[in-house]
């Protein structure tokens, strides 16, 4: 598209696809380092929901995470004063265990007692980290000339007093460093299947995606279709052929196919370089995970992620609804008391981790509050023979 939308009545009757958004705007003092990291000083502030965060992803109590914390923001200025006293005996350092203890490391052992006194452990290793860092820097220069084959990672690690390579063809990662001319004692290669990418081209449900350059709508639901990846959408926000660019504005894809009127559901296949997801953007732009898509009874509650209005709940009123929009009829639709506004189009509707359906249209705003039609996602899947991402 773009094409003109009706605005929005406050009455069932004048019900409106809501596909036309506005678009997005252009966008304590450091303790002595001499101080022992044993409590003595006072614990450093921690945020809100840090301690508990921490305990449960690291697996490690609230005590200790308290602990861990405090360490980690007291060796920061004891690691400075060290590096500063070794120069180029310094070896880096890191911290260890539940509790983040400090270790710095020496090329000279003599040094083990100034390391001590300060509150960290003391660890003597054959190379620097100016030796370590020269040898990375090596391998940069030389994979800005030309890209290795086979070889995506590498990087100083302090711990090995190495610099860690890995690859998934350990072969080229050896001629990518006999290239770069970096020492062979100071570089290791690991076999490693991993394959980095950004995380910036996610398709994730709720995030906006523009039609033509234009129109902004919300995407559904990510799917697949053999290794084809994709999203689901409401069929209005797109005729089959338009080219869609995502919330960044970087090169999407483009609309394989789409039914409107009559339904009001569609599908977008994804460049390579956008990932389908088993996510829908939740509250605060926290992942909502997709288990599945059974369809849940009317008076069940129910959620709505879209590019406008955001994270929105309410309830089920029911299904199977026929409405009439300017454009023309759609049946099998389904009613609830969530509020919607322009460029909520083609947005999730969740239930727990369920998915339910993608927003067409509906009447009034999230100010005023109204009412929302949604697509049921089952009939695109069948339809187009596309798979649900979830996890």
């Amino acid at each position: 598209m773009p094409r003109k939308v009706p605005v929005l009545a406050a009455t069932a009757v004048a019900v409106g696809a809501l596909v036309i958004g506005s678009l997005p705007a252009a966008a304590e003092p450091s303790p002595r380092a001499q101080t022992p990291l044993d409590g003595a000083e006072p614990s450093p502030e921690i945020a809100p929901g840090m301690l508990k965060s921490v305990s449960r992803d690291l697996g490690i109590t609230p005590a200790d995470a308290k602990t861990r914390i405090s360490n980690e923001q007291r060796s920061v200025a004891v690691e400075k004063a060290l590096r500063t006293k070794l120069g180029s005996r310094y070896g880096g350092a890191w911290v260890t265990g539940s509790t983040s203890k400090l270790v710095v490391a020496t090329t000279d052992r003599n040094d083990t007692s100034l390391i001590t006194a300060a509150g960290a452990t003391a660890q003597v290793v054959d190379h620097s980290l100016a030796e370590l860092e020269k040898a990375k820097n090596a391998l940069d220069r030389t994979a800005r000339t030309r890209a290795p084959r086979g070889t995506s990672i590498w990087a100083v690690d302090v711990r090995t007093n190495s610099v860690v390579v890995r690859a998934e063809e350990p072969a080229a990662a050896k001629d990518f460093l006999a290239r770069s001319g970096a020492s062979s004692t100071v570089v290791r290669v690991t076999q490693s299947a991993e394959q980095p990418r950004t995380y910036a081209d996610d398709l994730r449900g709720g995030d906006a995606y523009y039609s033509n350059g234009s129109t902004r709508c919300s995407i559904g639901f990510a799917v697949t279709k053999g290794t084809q990846q994709g999203f689901v959408t409401a069929g209005h926000c797109g005729k089959a052929g338009a080219k869609t660019t995502g919330h960044n504005r970087a090169a999407q894809g483009t609309v394989q196919s789409r039914s409107f009127p009559g339904n009001d559901y569609g599908w977008v296949e994804a460049n390579s370089d956008w990932r389908a997801t088993p996510y829908v953007k939740g509250p605060g732009g926290a992942n909502v995970t997709v288990s599945g898509s059974q369809q849940v009874p009317s008076g069940s509650s129910v959620c709505r992620s879209g590019s406008t209005s955001g994270w929105r709940c309410g309830t089920i009123e029911h299904h199977d609804a026929t409405v009439t929009y300017e454009e023309g009829t759609v049946q099998g639709l389904t009613r609830t008391s969530v509020c919607a506004e322009p460029g909520d189009s083609g947005g999730s509707f969740i239930s727990g981790d369920q998915a339910q359906g993608m927003t067409s249209g509906g009447s009034g705003d999230c100010s005023t509050g109204g009412s929302t039609y949604y697509q049921p996602v089952a009939e695109p899947l069948t339809t187009y023979g596309l798979t649900l991402s979830t996890g």
